[in-house]
């Protein structure tokens, strides 16, 4: 029986609807910012519960140009988390700024008693990663970066409808950055990106910032990206904005169903700390193993198709070696690093669940 990580063949096997919506878009002609964009953006508002949404390229030129639209650039330091893909890091450096980490706490994010002692007069701004679709400690971390006079922007590339005590991923930071990644909850067929704000003004200069600075066709406010959402892709966004939260409810089913399982199992399975109030939205369903190399290889060899998610810390990467970071610096994001296993959380029939999940 396998168990396959992804679901998108299965997701995507009935194609003649999509095809029908793309058929009635192309004659328009409304390639580019054009009707389907705009409400995607309004539809993914609503969505996530922020009243601002610009659609970029990825996930990663959401961060980028977040950051970059404040004045974060070269001279800056911007906190973040090693425990994260590497886009989160590269993102920081492509503004120019150093990125300076912080260990994770046992949820997979960043722990907010570490970030007070890597604030230095440099420091401009704290990127907290809402990894794995849980959501960081946003109150301590927005009252800290208050104090200190920081800017927070929210990496919720992974959070796609994540929340804490009712409060949406994004709700703390300058910006919340999503990704629209073919594997997440919501997908666009390809890379695509999302920044949300609760600030007007800040929502107009990304809505400028993404298309050149461009005011209207003869009229340049600033100089910009070229970094817009397709709106071809939006129409695909469109048809699947409706059943996201039937998707990420099915996530956390299946999570708990897991949770419940492998409690069960004491050390030999160990499952992170589920704090309070937090809408976990499992973009990954991660543990800690104690032999996670057989368990991983056991799994493969039986068709379940398990991954690490990530074996090296960005810390460590060789793109990170200029920073000075050292093995030992970030024990909690190392030890997970070498006990971590994702397994997967597609829907699969269900005559295959007993065997997957009792």
């Amino acid at each position: 029986m396998r168990v396959p990580f992804s679901y998108l063949d299965r997701q995507f096997a009935d194609i003649d609807a999509y095809l029908g919506d793309l058929r009635a878009f192309v004659p328009s002609g409304d390639f580019t910012l054009g009707k389907p964009l705009q409400e995607f953006e309004r539809r993914f508002g609503e969505l996530v519960g922020l009243p601002h949404v610009i659609g970029v390229a990825s996930g990663t030129d959401a961060l980028i140009l977040s950051m970059k639209i404040r004045g974060v650039g070269p001279g800056d330091e911007v906190i973040t988390t090693p425990m994260t893909f590497i886009a989160t890091v590269g993102a920081i450096a492509m503004t120019g700024a150093t990125p300076v980490f912080v260990d994770s706490e046992d949820g997979f994010v960043i722990d907010p008693a570490k970030i007070e002692a890597a604030i230095t007069p440099r420091t401009k701004a704290i990127v907290p990663v809402h990894y794995t679709g849980n959501v960081a400690d946003m109150p301590r971390i927005a009252e800290l970066a208050k104090a200190r006079k920081l800017l927070v922007f929210e990496d919720a590339c992974q959070a796609i409808a994540a929340k804490l005590d009712g409060k949406p991923a994004g709700s703390w930071g300058e910006t919340a950055s999503f990704s629209l990644h073919p594997l997440k909850n919501l997908n666009v067929w390809s890379d695509g990106g999302l920044i949300g704000t609760r600030s007007a003004e800040l929502a107009e200069k990304l809505r400028l910032y993404r298309n050149h600075g461009l005011m209207n066709r003869d009229e340049v406010a600033f100089f910009g990206h070229n970094s817009r959402l397709d709106t071809l892709q939006a129409v695909i966004g469109n048809r699947l904005i409706g059943s996201t939260e039937e998707k990420t409810e099915k996530r956390i089913g299946f999570a708990r169903r897991y949770d419940e399982a492998f409690a069960k199992l004491g050390d030999r399975v160990r499952v992170p700390a589920r704090r309070p109030g937090v809408r976990h939205v499992y973009h990954l369903y991660v543990v800690r193993v104690q032999k996670r190399d057989e368990l991983l290889r056991f799994l493969n060899e039986r068709g379940v198709e398990a991954k690490v998610h990530y074996p090296i810390p960005v810390h460590l990467q060789p793109a990170a070696r200029h920073l000075g970071y050292k093995e030992g610096d970030f024990p909690v994001c190392e030890a997970d690093c070498k006990q971590i296993v994702t397994l997967p959380r597609a829907p699969v029939p269900d005559r295959c669940r007993s065997r997957i999940y009792d």
